[in-house]
């Protein structure tokens, strides 16, 4: 039976666990590591500005951490590079890792995307292939955590809802991962929403391959809902009707970033996930509540899965990594 409401007092214990979580000075990886710290994990916080996570550790500090503890991470997700030197900084650092909470994300509301220097468009870079290369990176170590007696070790892209706007027919070729739609505001949703798809098409592939080697690792893309960020605050106010927007349509469809919170939180710790039922959660898309949800056709696609793996493992080789 699906749940009314997800509690963080239901979280499951997090004692000697390690977690990282990407992108979470700020909005919903924020309010996830304080669910989790809370529960009594060691949290790494995956930022790029020492300064902006030094301020977010003092504050979880304030809120009360429990007796868990939170450590940055040095981690630019702009450059695969920098994504892989961040795992390797890691590796030197710890020797086990239970959870990776995928996070961090540029959204549809920041300036036209462009492409890198390395002829990869730049929000393909932070939402997918950047977080590809931590995962395959951090995934040895995984492995060796899930072969330990106990373990529950998970991995979590947060996707979104508008991974539904792309149907893409192919992701075999550099150019169909650099799909950009426009800058229109329609069109920067949709290239938006094509990462997305990406996300939850790398968690499926991704469980596939680890159920061939019959390792024990659950991968999980669950979507936060309608949040109010701080990137949906600046675009509603730069917006043609903007105090309509900011005044009138936010507080009645946006939601905080706690209420965003709580699925990614119960993808990473929520106990049903190892519970009889721990099959269905297996590269499962999560809405917000815990409802197991049916993703896209797109998204379902096996060869969709295998040619996004196959495409970003392929620009990784060809970068160096």
């Amino acid at each position: 039976m699906a749940r009314k409401s997800i509690r963080e007092e239901d979280l499951v214990d997090l004692h000697g666990k390690v977690v990282l979580v990407t992108g979470g000075n700020t909005g919903i990886g924020y309010t996830t590591i304080q669910m989790l710290v809370r529960k009594g994990a060691k949290v790494y916080m995956g930022a790029r500005n020492s300064a902006r996570a030094a301020e977010a550790i003092e504050r979880l500090k304030v809120e009360n951490m429990g007796d868990g503890s939170v450590h940055w991470l040095e981690l630019d997700l702009s450059d695969p590079r920098l994504a892989s030197k961040a795992a390797k900084e890691f590796l030197e650092r710890e020797n086990r890792l239970d959870i990776l909470i995928n996070n961090a994300g540029l959204q549809s509301n920041v300036h036209p995307f462009k492409l890198t220097a390395d002829g990869l468009l730049d929000i393909m870079v932070i939402n997918h292939i950047s977080p590809f290369v931590l995962t395959e990176a951090l995934l040895p170590l995984m492995k060796r955590t899930a072969a330990q007696p106990g373990s529950d070790v998970r991995i979590v892209n947060v996707t979104s809802y508008r991974h539904t706007d792309t149907a893409p027919e192919t992701l075999a070729t550099k150019d169909s991962l650099n799909l950009n739609l426009g800058n229109s505001m329609t069109g920067k949703v949709n290239t938006y929403g094509h990462t997305k798809l990406a996300n939850i098409l790398h968690i499926k592939a991704l469980q596939t391959q680890l159920d061939a080697e019959g390792v024990r690792i659950t991968c999980l893309a669950p979507h936060p809902g309608i949040i109010d960020t701080q990137g949906v605050q600046r675009a509603l106010e730069a917006a043609p009707l903007s105090w309509f927007l900011t005044r009138v349509v936010k507080p009645l469809f946006f939601k905080s970033s706690r209420h965003g919170a709580m699925p990614v939180a119960f993808a990473a710790a929520g106990p049903e996930v190892v519970g009889p039922q721990h099959e269905r959660y297996k590269g499962a898309y999560l809405t917000p509540m815990d409802v197991i949800a049916t993703p896209s056709k797109s998204a379902q696609d096996p060869r969709l899965q295998k040619e996004l793996y196959e495409t970003t493992e392929r620009i990784v080789r060809e970068l160096g990594l």
